[in-house]
C-alpha cells in the first residue's frame, strides 16, 4: 500500500466513525492534479442542481432568449414547493425578475425560486446546456418540488428519524431504492468527478460564455449556506464559493476555494449518512475535515 493510499484509508476511517460513507475529488485547477475517494459514485444530488440550473438559464440571458429584468409572478401553491427559506416562505403573492429568482435559488438555495426557473428552462433544456459544456455525468430529471415528496413530510418532526431509517435501509447494491427521489435511475444525480469538471467548466471557461461562468460564480460566492464545508475552507486569505444540497441522510457540498497566492482549487463532498437523525452537526464538521484534508494534501505535492 503507498503512502497516499494509507492516507485515504485514514479519511475512510474517519468518515465511518462519522456515520458516514462518502464520494471526494479535489482538483488543482492549475495544473489537473487531483485526489479523491471514490469519485466516480453517482448520487442523488438535491439543491447541488442548482448550479446547473443557473447555467442553463443565464445562457439564454446571455444570448438574449431571456431577459434578466422580465418580472415573474409567482403565487402562493402556483410553484407549491417546501423549504427552509426565501420565496418557499413567503405567504403572498410576488412579482419577481428573473435575476433575482437566480439569486434566490443559488445564493439562497431557495426551491420556489428554482422551480419557477425550471418553469422558463426545463431539465431536458438543462441536460442540453450541460452537454454543449462538454460536462458528462450529472443527469436533471425532475423539479425541486419533487424533493419534498419524501417520508419526511408524513412524520411529525418528533419522528423525522424514522424517514431517516427509510432513507438509510432501503436502497440496493446498485443505487435503486424505495423513495424516488434517492434512487439514482430517477433522482436527479450526478458524481463528485462530474460537477468537479462543472466547477472547472466555470473557473476555466472555455465551452460555457465567459459572462455565464462569472455570474455563476458570483452566484455561489454570495452562498449564504455556510456551515457544512466553508468553516475549514473561508479565511482572511481564501474565498470560497459554493453550493450545497441536502436530502435525507444525504448531504453534499461542491465549491472553489482561490487562495490569495494564486492557488484555486475545486472540491466536491457527496456524503450519505447511516444514523437516523436530521441534525448531525458533527457529521458535518467531519466532511469538512476531510475535504479540507484531501486538499492540504494535493496542495502539499
Amino acid at each position: 500500500m503507498t503512502s497516499a493510499d494509507r492516507f485515504v484509508a485514514t479519511l475512510r476511517r474517519q468518515l465511518a466513525d462519522a456515520g458516514l460513507s462518502g464520494s471526494f475529488l479535489v482538483r488543482n485547477l492549475a495544473d489537473g492534479a487531483e485526489i479523491g475517494i471514490e469519485a466516480d459514485l453517482v448520487y442523488p444530488v438535491a439543491s447541488l442542481v442548482k448550479v446547473p440550473l443557473a447555467v442553463a438559464v443565464l445562457n439564454r440571458v446571455e444570448d438574449g432568449r431571456i431577459d434578466g429584468a422580465t418580472m415573474i409572478d409567482v403565487e402562493p401553491g402556483r410553484v407549491a414547493t417546501a423549504g427552509p427559506m426565501g420565496l418557499t416562505k413567503f405567504r403572498h403573492p410576488v412579482r419577481i425578475a428573473v435575476d433575482d429568482l437566480l439569486y434566490l435559488s443559488t445564493a439562497v438555495s431557495d426551491n420556489t425560486a428554482a422551480d419557477a426557473l425550471f418553469a422558463l428552462v426545463p431539465p431536458a433544456e438543462v441536460n442540453r446546456a450541460l452537454r454543449d459544456a462538454g460536462i458528462a455525468g450529472i443527469a436533471v430529471r425532475h423539479l425541486l418540488r419533487d424533493l419534498v415528496e419524501t417520508p419526511t413530510e408524513r412524520f411529525e418532526p418528533a419522528e423525522v428519524h424514522l424517514a431517516h431509517s427509510v432513507a438509510i435501509g432501503a436502497q440496493t447494491s446498485r443505487g435503486g431504492h424505495a423513495v424516488p427521489q434517492l434512487d439514482v435511475s430517477r433522482a436527479n444525480t450526478g458524481t463528485a468527478r462530474a460537477f468537479v469538471d462543472l466547477l472547472e467548466a466555470l473557473w476555466v471557461p472555455s465551452r460555457i460564455a465567459p459572462g455565464v461562468a462569472a455570474r455563476t460564480r458570483s452566484l455561489m460566492a454570495d452562498n449564504v449556506v455556510r456551515h457544512r464545508l466553508t468553516p475549514d475552507f473561508v479565511s482572511d486569505a481564501a474565498r470560497w464559493s459554493a453550493k450545497t444540497g441536502t436530502l435525507l441522510n444525504l448531504r453534499h457540498e461542491v465549491g472553489v476555494v482561490e487562495h490569495d497566492d494564486g492557488g484555486v482549487f475545486a472540491v466536491a463532498a457527496f456524503t450519505a449518512s447511516t444514523v437516523p437523525a436530521s441534525a448531525q452537526p458533527a457529521a458535518e464538521a467531519t466532511m469538512g475535515q476531510v475535504a479540507r484534508a484531501l486538499h492540504d494534501h494535493l496542495r502539499a505535492r
